[in-house]
Parts: C-alpha cells; sequence; structure tokens
C-alpha cells in the first residue's frame, strides 16, 4: 500500500516527506494506522547521526495508531483495536522472554530480516528502531503493539511507548524502589519526567530533579518532584547532600544521555547506593568510574533498556494510573505537529525547548 512518510536520507539534513510503498502484515503482524508519534531523543540522536545506521531510513518509535489488518496467526489483536506500539519485539519463548525481560528477546523475525518498506524507486527504507512510526501507517510485529481502551487519547497514549516506560520502569521496575526511599533524576526530559512520576508514585522522599533548564525543573516540580537543582547556577552535590542530611540519594536515575552525567551521577549516590544509567548517550561517550570506591562503599550501577518493562503487563498498568489521574500524560506534550512540520518539531526538541513534541496524523 502506499502511505506517506518522513524519510532521512542524510545524516544531520532535513527530512524530506515522500509516499512509499509499505508491504502488508506477513505472518504475526500487523498494519497500524498512525494516530500520533511523539518525538523522542533516540530518534533526534538517529537523525543526526550519533549511532550511524542504514540509510535512507523511516525513524519513529513512540506511537499509538489504530489497527487497520492484522496477519496470519494473530489472535490478541483485531481491526479497529486502538493500541500503543513499541519497538519491543519478542517472541515470549526465548530464555530473555521467559525469565521476563522481553527487550532482550533472542528471536530473530522476518521484519528483523527484510524491511517492509521500499520508496518510489523500489529501493528499501530502513524500517528505523524495528517501528517506522514517522508515517501514516507502520507495520510491526503483533508483540509491539497493546491494546488499550477507546476513550485514551491517542496522541497522549503515544509517549507511553517509550517515554514513560523507560522512566516510569526505570524507577518501578529496574531499581524496585521503596517508599521512604531517597531518589536524584538527572535530566527532566521526557524520560527523566517520567522516572519522577515513577518516584513519586512509589512513595519517594525527597524526590531530586536536576537539570539546566529552568522550565524542564518547573515541569519535574509539577510532577512530583520535591526539589529541583538547575545545574548550570547551583552545587548539584552540596545541594543533594544537604536535602538528605548529608547521606546522599539512595537512587540516582541518570536519564540524559549527556557527557559527564553518569560520573556526576556517581557522586550523588550514598554509601550502599545505587545509580541507574536510563540515557542512551551518543556512540564513543565514555565515563570514568573509581571500581574501588564502588567495592568500598556496596554501591552498585544499573542499566535500564526500556525501563526492563514488559509491555503487555505494564502498559495497562499505566493506562489505568493515567485514568485515575495519578500518572500525568496530557501535560507532558509540549506542541503537536501535522508530519508537513516534522522539521521544525524535531528542531524544537533538539534544542531542548520542548518536553514531548508529538506527530500528529
Amino acid at each position: 500500500m502506499k502511505t506517506r512518510a518522513a524519510v532521512c536520507r542524510a545524516f544531520a539534513a532535513p527530512l524530506t516527506i515522500e509516499t512509499i510503498d509499505l508491504r502488508a502484515p506477513g505472518p504475526g503482524e500487523v498494519l497500524i494506522r498512525t494516530a500520533a508519534c511523539a518525538i523522542c531523543h533516540s530518534d533526534i540522536f538517529y537523525v543526526d547521526g550519533a549511532w550511524g545506521g542504514d540509510l535512507p531510513a523511516v525513524y519513529g518509535h513512540e506511537a499509538a495508531g489504530v489497527v487497520e489488518a492484522v496477519g496470519p496467526g494473530v489472535t490478541r489483536l483485531a481491526p479497529g483495536d486502538p493500541v500503543v506500539a513499541t519497538l519491543i519485539r519478542n517472541c515470549g519463548f526465548c530464555p530473555a522472554c521467559a525469565g521476563g525481560a522481553p527487550a532482550f528477546c533472542e528471536e530473530v523475525f522476518p521484519l528483523d530480516r527484510e524491511t517492509p518498506l521500499m520508496d518510489a524507486a523500489g529501493k528499501p527504507l530502513a524500517h528505523g528502531l524495528r517501528t517506522g512510526a514517522f508515517a501514516e501507517h507502520m507495520v510491526v510485529d503483533a508483540s509491539q503493539a497493546v491494546a488499550i481502551p477507546r476513550d485514551v487519547k491517542l496522541d497522549s497514549a503515544s509517549l507511553i511507548a517509550c517515554g514513560v516506560l523507560t522512566g516510569f520502569g526505570a524507577v518501578v521496575n529496574t531499581a524496585g524502589v521503596k517508599a521512604g526511599s531517597s531518589a536524584v533524576v538527572i535530566g527532566c526530559g521526557g524520560v527523566g519526567l517520567n522516572a519522577v512520576q515513577g518516584a513519586r508514585l512509589s512513595g519517594c522522599a525527597p524526590i531530586i530533579a536536576v537539570d539546566v533548564a529552568p522550565l524542564k525543573l518547573e515541569a519535574a516540580r509539577a510532577l512530583g518532584a520535591t526539589h529541583v537543582i538547575n545545574a548550570k547556577t547551583e552545587p548539584v552535590e552540596d545541594r543533594v547532600k544537604a536535602l538528605t542530611e548529608g547521606r546522599k540519594a539512595d537512587w540516582v536515575f541518570v536519564t540524559v544521555g549527556a557527557e559527564g552525567a553518569v560520573e556526576q551521577g556517581v557522586k550523588l549516590m550514598k554509601r550502599n547506593g545505587a545509580t541507574v544509567l536510563v540515557g542512551m548517550p551518543p556512540a564513543g561517550v565514555r565515563a570514568t568510574i573509581d571500581p574501588g570506591w564502588l567495592a568500598a562503599d556496596g554501591q552498585r550501577i544499573l542499566g535500564s533498556k526500556m525501563g526492563s518493562a514488559r509491555p503487555i503487563v505494564d502498559i495497562p498498568k499505566i493506562v489505568a494510573l493515567y485514568r485515575d489521574g495519578r500518572l500525568k500524560l496530557d501535560e507532558l506534550i509540549t506542541g503537536r505537529y501535522p508530519l508537513e512540520r516534522i522539521n521544525e518539531a524535531l528542531e524544537s526538541s533538539r534544542s531542548g525547548r520542548a518536553v514531548r513534541n508529538v506527530i500528529v496524523f
């Protein structure tokens, strides 16, 4: 079928709006009419060439839409179902999936072997981040889509697919924080603000948000941070010590890929504390850490991919929290843009002026 998409043909260049070909869903796959796709910083890193990859490509992975068709063997979803579509493609049976870690699924899917996308000249387009949601339609494995209630707004629901799963999940799933724990969140973008929400819903106190943008610090406070620190104008380590009776934090969540953020995060955790690395830096970024201090102080550094999420379990829980008013989604959207203005939306996100911009179809 024909559909319109934003195509990246050269790194660090504007995307072009093109009519492309999208094949029909194969066995175990679904065709989704995209309703909204939020812009995650991972998309920006890929567009800018920070991680390399194949070009031309259609990126976009934080999406929601409506199922239009299902391939053979799909029974969990049906045409007309509103869904959140994630990049987590999983078989459900390999050791990783059986162990509750579908983000590390070992299966190789048909969509991994061959892209479903072709340009007008018949040349393949990379299926960016396994989703290709900067397009009016997308084909994904059925495991990537989770049905949601029909009364949930799809532009808000799109945020769940990555930013919410990743930030909220880092706190709730990866860390499994206990009520009363102190938490520092470094970076107050879409992922960091959802880590703040996860900390609030987990009963953390204090919840200390760190960023360099006053607008994002205000958002963090509105979403549950008890204290905010502007890293550009305030001594972060001294403030954290003062707010934790000199101990520093039980948990530090580094949600940005900025150089130096990891080293800063490690300095903010207490003895027997932990730092969770959530943000994905560009290739080649390095951090220097003294392992002797980690051992002597019994500290831990944990990686968190996609918030250790199990989409089929976590997305309904997050939707329920949103519908109950306990977790905020609408407030995270800075701007809504049509596909034709995607480059404007990307630039706004790249500059740090936006929490989450959403492409709406």
